[in-house]
């Protein structure tokens, strides 16, 4: 791939991950804007409070393959793990920080999640299932991400041993833990919402 085409994937990578999810879905749906109801969080959890599990289900989704479509399309010309840890960045911070959407954008897990997928299913595997046993056993969804997160470079390490995914993934675990920072002091209170739990 020539440096323009890879300029041009990075651009368009960031551009995919700028379409807010939640924010569409909310408004299709009828469903009040997720950026300034319920927790202020346009990302799955939050709809799912504000319009059910369709409406969450439907989020979820397009969030995980704004981050798993740019990789894999990039995949199609090119192996090279810096260019598809760039890609796979540029639509985590497109997630993050969405042009579309005033800059106001999630926390950035099932995007993150899907460029992972992309990058090593099986490490992807075991995220996910690590997730699965934290919301079973605790039932909060944030604290579920945050060992999930935690554990993601161990994983990637192990199935896809790049030092190019490995530093993507560490960079994108410090901006999980920033977007999570209330939460976090919402779990250490014990005032954190569970799973399903409306707001108040």
């Amino acid at each position: 791939m020539t440096i323009s085409i890879v300029i041009a994937a990075i651009i368009g990578a960031y551009l995919a991950g700028s379409v807010s999810s939640a924010v569409v879905v909310c408004r299709l749906m009828n469903l009040p804007d997720p950026r300034t109801s319920g927790s202020r969080n346009p990302g799955a959890t939050n709809v799912l409070r504000l319009g059910g599990k369709k409406a969450a289900m439907i989020t979820l989704l397009g969030d995980v393959l704004k981050g798993l479509l740019p990789v894999l399309a990039v995949r199609l010309f090119t192996d090279s793990p810096q260019i598809l840890a760039g890609v796979g960045l540029a639509a985590f911070l497109g997630h993050i920080f969405p042009v579309l959407f005033r800059f106001q954008g999630g926390k950035g897990v099932a995007t993150a999640f899907g460029t992972i997928v992309g990058i090593s299913w099986p490490a992807a595997l075991v995220i996910l299932a690590t997730w699965l046993l934290v919301a079973v056993i605790f039932r909060y969804s944030s604290l579920s991400a945050l060992v999930a997160t935690f554990l993601a470079p161990v994983y990637i390490a192990y199935f896809a041993p790049e030092p190019a995914y490995i530093g993507a993934i560490l960079f994108i675990v410090l901006f999980i833990i920033w977007r999570h920072w209330t939460n976090i002091r919402n779990l250490l209170a014990g005032t954190e919402n569970r799973i399903g739990q409306k707001n108040g």
